[in-house]
Formats: C-alpha cells, structure tokens, sequence
C-alpha cells in the first residue's frame, strides 16, 4: 500500500497523473501534510470532493498518542505513539531556551544489544517508516501548539539500521515545502555501523552525527556493546574522521559512565589519547539504570573527575543535562513499562466451574479478577466459593465481591 506522507513532491506528481488530476496538486497535498500537519483528507479545503474520495485509498499515516507522562521538574514530556499495526514507540519533547527539541525512535525495538540500554530488550520488530518518524515530530507539535526547531534521532532503535528510510525522513523533515527544519538543526546517532556511516557521509549533510562510543577500548566496549565484535574502534573512529572530512561538522561522541566499569582516571587518559586529534566534543552521560541489567551510574564526583581529564587534553567536554528525571526519561523505558503491563492483562487467564445443573439450580460461585493495581498488589484475583448447597450460599461470594469492589474502586466482575 503507498505510504503518501513518505512520498516526495516528484512522486505525488506522478500519483497525480495517475490519478487523472494535475500535478500542481502534488505540491497542495505536500503542503497539507508537512506544514499544516492534517491527518485527513477531509482537510484539505482546496482540493476537489472527487479528488479528496480517489486519495482516500491511500492511507495518510496518523500515530495515536497512548500516553504521555510531564516532567515536573522542567517539563519535558514523554509520548507513546500507537502505530497502525498496534506496536507502539515513544518519543520525547525537551523544553529549551533556544526552542524546543524532540527525540524520535527509528525503530520499533533494536537489534543492537547494548547492555545499558533499555530499548534493545526484546529485541527488533522492525523499523519505522519515513512517515512514522516524520509523525512523532508532527503529532507533539499539533498537540502542544509550540514549534520543533531541533530533532534528534536518537530514541529507541539504530537510525543506520533504517538508512533508507532514515535519508528519506532527513529529506522531507529539511526540505521546503514542510517544516523545513535546518540540517544543522539534527542530529543521528549511532552505535557505530561503519559502512553506513561512509555513506552517509558521502550524502553531504549538514547535520550532527553522534557516535555512542562509551569505552576507551575495544576490550570495554565488547562488554558494552555486542557491536564492538563486528568493528573495532580504530574501524569507527577512522570512520567518524572520514564523516568530518565530507561535511566538516564536529562529531559527537556519546559517553556513557558506568561506575567501576568505564569511569576511572586511566579510562579518561585512554580515551583522550584516542579522540584528541579530532575535531569533536564529548558529551558524558550518566548512565540509567534498568532492573533487567546490574550496571550503576557514576557519581556526580566521578563523572566531574572525568570531564576534568578530558578537558586537560584539549577536548571539548559537556555532561549531559538530566531532562525529566521523574518521569520514564531514559530511552525505551516508558514502552517498555507500557508493554509489560500488556503482558500481565493478556498473560491474566481465568478458569472457573460450577455445579449448577448438577446439584443446584443456581449458580453460587463466583470469580472476581483486574490486571490494574489495587493497593499494593499489582493485580489481584478472587474466587468466592458458594456455601455447599445452603439456599442463600450465592449471597455471602456475591456479597463478599461487591465489598472488594467498593474497597478497591477499581474492580470488575469479569465471570458471574
């Protein structure tokens, strides 16, 4: 089926002419899509009713906002996006004095593996089209009515891993006609895909390429990264030169600290030995923990002592500003919460028998189940069992139901 918001202005002119209709019509539905955002035909005030019924066979991708959770700290909010399939991903919007940034997923799930990371438990489901990514950025300023003026493609998923969806994404995000964000303006990280980053360098963009680098070595980064088997870091960082060379923009190397595993003062010197040649700025992180993983953040001591090292090397060093911190902030967190609770309803059966019919003639047992939390069991199930023939035996389970019920406020009878 033809996905119409990834379509270039080209191809809507030759759907046009497929169609039967102009193709200067091509440049008002590009319009209606990227600028003013629509999820409809309907909206489309300046194309004609038959028009309007012909392109209704061509779905407009539309996400569905699941949930959003907001910082109250500085107001960063976390959305989770229903896809049409039902998978869902997140996103998030960052509140800055320079304007508003969102951070977009590429993927449903990652194959990647980092061991810090909670978007690459459960692996990869597949990737995102250009115009499911596109809509992440799309739907959060439709629904805060403030303008994105910075993306960064770093949420759940290996961006390099959806390179052609992800050049087609970049062109329409940048391109005239829509939002038209500056490719200085984005910014694509990756775990370290060599091959693509040469030829995403070969492309010529103007935007930020950030490389999760987070060891000194490749000996480190193995423990971190399954990736680092596949290439080594001498293979990224000759890439990440070549990348500069092509574009001339600085690269970002992402550094997450790990206490007792990549955070020490010799793990700064090693580092600095190997980046300090390059035009580029390191930007450390403390790492989140995820309960599914025993890895620790640095203290805040540690991670200054290794910011110091660095600066003393002549390398531009940032750490990275905590953005909603009471809330599900850290990458694939807030999916990953959302997926398990799916898991408990669905994993939730519910067997019951009676013996009406055999030696009642009504039915005196009951079961009452919910998968939401009541007080502090995460989910709760009951069977009231009838009294052994007494004639009231249906009134004490049934009754006995309906106080739970009143207790909790949550409760349903799911089986009578």
């Amino acid at each position: 089926m033809t996905d119409i918001k990834s379509m270039t202005i080209d191809e809507l002119k030759k759907l046009m002419t497929t169609l039967g209709d102009k193709p200067f019509r091509a440049k008002q539905i590009y319009s209606w899509l990227h600028e003013h955002l629509v999820t409809s035909y309907d909206e489309m005030t300046n194309l004609s009713k038959s028009l309007r019924e012909k392109l209704k066979e061509y779905p407009v991708t539309a996400l569905k906002m699941v949930d959003v959770q907001t910082s109250r700290i500085d107001g960063t909010q976390k959305y989770l996006f229903r896809l049409s399939d039902g998978n869902v991903i997140e996103s998030v919007l960052m509140r800055y004095k320079h304007g508003n940034s969102v951070c977009i997923s590429s993927q449903v799930g990652c194959r990647m593996g980092c061991r810090f990371c909670a978007s690459t438990i459960g692996g990869l489901t597949r990737c995102l089209l250009p115009s499911e990514m596109l809509d992440q950025i799309y739907r959060i300023q439709a629904l805060t009515g403030e303008r994105v003026s910075n993306v960064v493609v770093m949420g759940t998923g290996e961006p390099l891993d959806n390179y052609e969806n992800l050049l087609r994404f970049i062109h329409i995000l940048t391109e005239e006609g829509g939002l038209h964000i500056s490719q200085r303006n984005l910014t694509v990280s990756t775990c370290g895909l060599v091959p693509k980053i040469y030829d995403l360098a070969k492309e010529k963009l103007q935007m930020t390429l950030a490389l999760s680098l987070h060891a000194p070595n490749d000996v480190k980064r193995r423990e971190l990264m399954p990736i680092a088997n596949k290439y080594s870091m001498d293979e990224v960082l000759e890439a990440c030169r070549y990348y500069f060379k092509e574009t001339g923009r600085r690269i970002t190397f992402e550094y997450s600290l790990v206490a007792g595993v990549n955070d020490s003062d010799e793990d700064a010197r090693e580092l600095s030995g190997r980046i300090r040649d390059m035009n580029c700025h390191v930007n450390l992180i403390p790492v989140n923990p995820i309960k599914e993983r025993s890895f620790v953040r640095s203290t805040r001591q540690a991670v200054e002592n290794f910011k110091i090292k660095l600066e003393k090397c002549g390398i531009n060093v940032t750490i990275r500003r905590e953005m909603g911190s009471d809330i599900d902030g850290a990458c694939g967190q807030l999916r990953k919460s959302y997926m398990e609770k799916q898991k408990a309803r669905s994993d939730m059966r519910i067997y019951s028998a009676t013996d009406v019919g055999q030696k009642r003639k009504m039915n005196q047992d009951y079961v009452f189940a919910t998968a939401d939390p009541v007080g502090n069991l995460p989910n709760l199930f009951v069977v009231a069992d009838g009294m052994g023939g007494h004639n009231a035996g249906d009134m004490h389970p049934l009754m006995r139901l309906h106080l739970w019920w009143r207790k909790s406020g949550r409760m349903r009878i799911l089986i009578r």
